[in-house]
């Protein structure tokens, strides 16, 4: 892969003749005659490689590396000394450097050098990158769903994700899933080989949020004792995940318009101008254009985040994926806890469908590892569900069907009611009742006991 690469050395027939082997190989070449030089042009952009001569006019190469590696500390730096000295080795080592060229130097050495070189500082920040990624990653597998609104949903995603750099706005409930989707967008693209970063806009204090999106310098504040590289640096190449962007400051807010129009910014403290190809996805469940009515959203930051917009739908709108959903939580929990995935009762499974979920998918994979935990791996009746699902239902849900889950019912009530109806349904067939409960005919009859019906059917 090509990188942009300086020379330093006295020497002009040296630095033009260890440039033109690097150009061959397709590297962007700059040369410095001196300590002076390679510093400022150090300091205007950045460098993946340094070939450093050791005997500079004015300097020696030793002086100035530190100071070159303070400027960037990703760029590796590779010495290259007429005076091959153990000491003179072990001094370089210390300061920095990757390693060192005896002059004269075969080219042959000079190309495998810089070769091993690179693929240091590509596996160095790759760690960096993984580090950063590893504690965010969610399975992109636990999109589930065969509902109308989520297959639009998918399909809406794979579409944008192919959509090149442009900017993503998800809108939505919480707990509906869009950080998911946020990372779907990632897997499905050609970015997908590149990092995957996050960062919580209301989880990070307004004066550190900066530092942590764009990084900051040595000595920039009180507590920066060293430099740091920010999100949008590790992002390189790959996704940058904004959640909760409305809870951005009007403050840091056009530094983002900026870094979005012209994927350059500086890090707290800096003056340099850093390039990256990033791709940014942000996600939020506030009405940003009430807040840019209110003065708390720039408008233009809002129509440049939004080139693409998912809205995400409640779970209550998609009823039909309940189910579907309850059977891939209890799944995952059931591998988690070591315990066998459980069947649903119908009364349990009609107490699902039929709440409202405010809280969405989240809050219903909460509840399946709640009930999970209850039942021990055994079938999930009413009992095991919590109180709330006995009060809320969707608007989807008929009015005898509300009415049977009226907020004051204990859940022997919503069990007798549910198996009485059942019973009525099946037109007073006990062994058919029994069936579609999913219990024995024994139990049944001994339920009915218990309620005071008779053979016949009547209380």
């Amino acid at each position: 892969m090509p990188e942009r690469i300086l020379v330093v050395d006295d020497d002009p027939t040296i630095r033009q003749t260890v440039a033109e082997v690097l150009m061959r190989q397709g590297h962007d070449v700059r040369q410095a005659e001196d300590g002076a030089s390679a510093l400022r042009q150090a300091g205007e952009q950045s460098f993946a490689l340094i070939l450093l001569d050791l005997r500079l006019p004015n300097v020696s190469g030793l002086e100035i590396m530190p100071k070159l590696l303070e400027l960037d500390d990703r760029t590796v730096v590779v010495v290259m000394t007429a005076y091959p000295e153990v000491r003179t080795a072990i001094s370089s080592l210390k300061a920095g450097a990757y390693d060192y060229l005896n002059k004269p130097f075969d080219l042959d050495d000079l190309r495998g050098m810089v070769q091993r070189a690179l693929e240091a500082r590509r596996l160095r920040s790759e760690v960096e990158q993984l580090r950063a990624t590893a504690r965010h990653a969610q399975p992109v597998e636990e999109l589930v769903g065969d509902s109308p609104e989520f297959r639009q949903l998918l399909e809406i995603t794979r579409r944008i994700a192919a959509a090149g750099r442009s900017p993503v706005l998800i809108r939505g409930e919480s707990g509906t899933g869009k950080e998911k989707v946020a990372q779907a967008i990632h897997v499905f693209s050609l970015r997908a080989a590149g990092p995957w970063i996050t960062v919580n806009c209301s989880a990070i204090s307004e004066g550190l949020l900066e530092s942590e999106m764009f990084g900051h310098e040595k000595g920039a504040f009180t507590d920066a004792k060293e430099r740091k590289r920010g999100l949008f640096e590790l992002a390189d190449g790959g996704t940058l995940f904004l959640d909760e962007v409305g809870d951005l400051s009007l403050a840091l807010q056009p530094k983002l318009l900026r870094a979005l129009d012209s994927q350059t910014f500086r890090r707290v403290g800096g003056q340099n101008e850093i390039k990256v190809d990033v791709r940014i996805v942000a996600a939020t469940n506030r009405d940003l254009t009430a807040m840019i009515r209110e003065g708390r959203f720039r408008e233009d930051l809002y129509y440049r985040l939004n080139v693409a917009g998912i809205d995400m739908p409640p779970l209550r709108s998609r009823r039909s994926d309940i189910l579907l959903l309850a059977e891939h939580f209890l799944k995952l929990g059931g591998a988690t806890m070591k315990l066998p995935r459980p069947g649903v009762e119908p009364a349990a499974a009609e107490l699902l469908e039929t709440y409202a979920w405010p809280g969405n998918v989240r809050e219903l994979r909460n509840v399946m590892e709640r009930a999970l935990i209850l039942s021990g791996g055994q079938t999930i009746g009413p009992g095991h569900l919590p109180k709330e699902l006995f009060g809320k239902v969707g608007p989807a849900a008929k009015p005898a069907e509300a009415a049977s889950n009226a907020m004051d019912m204990t859940l022997a009530e919503a069990e007798r009611r549910h198996i009485l109806r059942v019973l009525d349904l099946c037109k007073g067939n006990k062994t058919s009742a029994a069936k579609r409960l999913d219990i024995t005919r024994l139990t049944l009859r001994n339920k009915l006991r218990q309620f005071g019906v008779t053979d016949s059917g009547e209380e």
